[in-house]
């Protein structure tokens, strides 16, 4: 272990460095964005209004961050639906960055885990589950980056 990397008060290795918009790391003198606050314990629904927020105001990797403090505290038969939305947050982040490629493994992982919860029939939290899943389909046959741009799934 090394005495220079970043860490929390509990001891964990965290990134303090800023970051921009879009989640990229900057060089610890520059100004970035306020980050979120990990490890918040929400109830879905704050989660996802937190989540839709973040996500309207241009930034999907913050909204990932939230839906991923979900993710960890949500109970083993809601982790599909919490780590999809995270996974299609992070997909939404790449298209933004440029990185086709990493964009559409990430969505491709969002939309079968967002498949497999759909049929389980947990508790959607009155998020549409089946448009969610449609805009992706239609991301994966249109990769273009102005289809990721345009008409947003949450």
């Amino acid at each position: 272990m090394t005495a220079d990397r970043d860490r929390d008060a509990a001891g964990r290795a965290r990134n303090a460095r800023p970051r921009d918009g879009l989640g990229r790391p900057l060089a610890y003198d520059a100004d970035g964005v306020e980050r979120e606050p990990e490890g918040v314990q929400r109830t879905p629904e704050a989660a996802l209004t937190e989540a839709q927020r973040l996500f309207d105001s241009g930034r999907p990797f913050h909204a990932h961050e939230v839906l991923e403090d979900a993710w960890k505290a949500s109970p083993p038969g809601e982790r599909a639906l919490w780590q999809g939305l995270a996974q299609l947050c992070v997909s939404i982040t790449h298209a933004e960055r440029g990185n086709r490629i990493g964009a559409l493994r990430l969505v491709g992982r969002a939309r079968r885990r967002l498949e497999t919860y759909a049929t389980t029939g947990g508790p959607a939290y009155g998020l549409e589950l089946d448009h969610i899943i449609e805009w992706i389909r239609n991301r994966e046959s249109e990769p273009a980056a102005s289809a990721w741009l345009s008409d947003q799934p949450l």
